[in-house]
């Protein structure tokens, strides 16, 4: 096998994605077996470099191939923006634009095969609505250019706690507030989102997942006292996924169960909403919290954080996300048939 080649998206100009992009690349130069190639503007990504202190040069490719050049770190420039580079910490629209052409172009080099998969940097919601993407972000419109349908977050924690073991967590709702995430939780999401996670599992590796399903109330309700979403939906869910062979238990209460996940009783936790399963994975480990796009038929990896425009431009951004982000990505480069066979978008439902 070749050495697996990365693209890193820039994301945003205007916030910490240069920068920290910036650093990952130069932290990954000084390794042996990848090779990380920046998507973007090539000027965004020099003012990065200046903005962090780095003592590296920007070397523009014009191939994801090109073998590395010590001293340097390369980037395949986009040239949306020129020598026009909008102003650190601001909302604009030109850099919405510059960071949905960046993951175009490097969604595409995956489609493609000429890199391994893509790490992609942060973007800003409101810059690129303002540049005229209608997706909600990242997710949507990584679906949208690789034609699929299905695509979940999965997020990846290196536990310390049990050697080896990698918690995963996903997610039955994601970007909507939480009293429409409440009235989404039925039985039939459940069973769907168990089976993605089951699937996501086995196509990264885990080849008998034992996945457990979070309450939403206090306490798992106190026998309806505090709610009956876990009579009424979760554990009919989890008995009839049960039935079918799957290795699923739940609903455990929500204080207990990613404790229990990273003691390695599970190695899939299903959470219901957004903040129930991000808040305690940041909390654990901020920096080693890798976000998966699952349902892809790309390997797609992701810092799980914004684009920081308080502190874009200042040099103080920390890239341990992005380099976790990147280093996840080549750990899984080897999972790439297996991607591609499971998600390309003629075996979605």
């Amino acid at each position: 096998m070749t050495d697996p080649v990365l693209a890193l998206t820039l994301g945003d100009p205007a916030g910490i994605g240069p920068e920290i992009v910036a650093r990952t690349l130069v932290d990954a130069a000084t390794m042996q077996g990848h090779h990380g190639v920046a998507v973007g503007d090539a000027g965004a990504l020099k003012r990065g470099v200046a903005a962090s202190g780095l003592k590296v040069s920007v070397r523009m490719v014009d191939s994801f191939t090109q073998p590395k050049l010590d001293g340097a770190i390369d980037i395949f420039d986009t040239g949306v923006l020129g020598k026009d580079l909008p102003a650190w910490g601001k909302v604009d629209a030109r850099a919405g634009r510059a960071a949905v052409t960046a993951i175009e172009v490097a969604t595409k080099a995956a489609l493609d095969g000429m890199v391994d998969g893509i790490v992609t940097g942060p973007v800003n919601k409101e810059a690129i609505w303002e540049a005229g993407c209608a997706h909600l972000g990242h997710t949507e419109l990584l679906g949208e250019l690789t034609r699929v349908q299905n695509q979940d977050t999965m997020f990846v924690i290196r536990t310390t706690h049990v050697p080896g073991h990698h918690l995963r967590v996903f997610f039955a709702t994601r970007h909507v507030s939480l009293k429409i995430a409440v009235s989404q939780i039925t039985q039939e999401r459940i069973e769907k989102s168990v089976r993605q996670a089951d699937k996501a599992l086995r196509v990264f590796g885990n080849e008998n997942p034992r996945i457990a399903v979070a309450a939403l109330n206090p306490h798992g309700g106190e026998g309806g006292t505090f709610g009956d979403e876990e009579i009424k939906e979760i554990a009919p869910a989890v008995l009839a996924l049960q039935a079918e062979g799957f290795d699923v238990v739940g609903p455990i209460p929500a204080d207990s169960i990613f404790h229990k996940g990273l003691m390695g009783s599970y190695d899939g936790i299903l959470s219901l909403y957004h903040d129930q399963g991000h808040i305690p994975t940041k909390t654990f480990d901020f920096d080693g919290t890798v976000s998966v796009t699952v349902g892809l038929p790309i390997l797609r990896t992701s810092v799980d954080h914004g684009t920081a425009f308080d502190i874009a431009g200042t040099g103080v951004a920390r890239h341990g996300t992005m380099l976790s982000a990147y280093l996840s990505a080549v750990e899984f480069s080897a999972r790439v048939p297996a991607i591609r066979a499971a998600y390309s978008p003629e075996t979605q439902d």
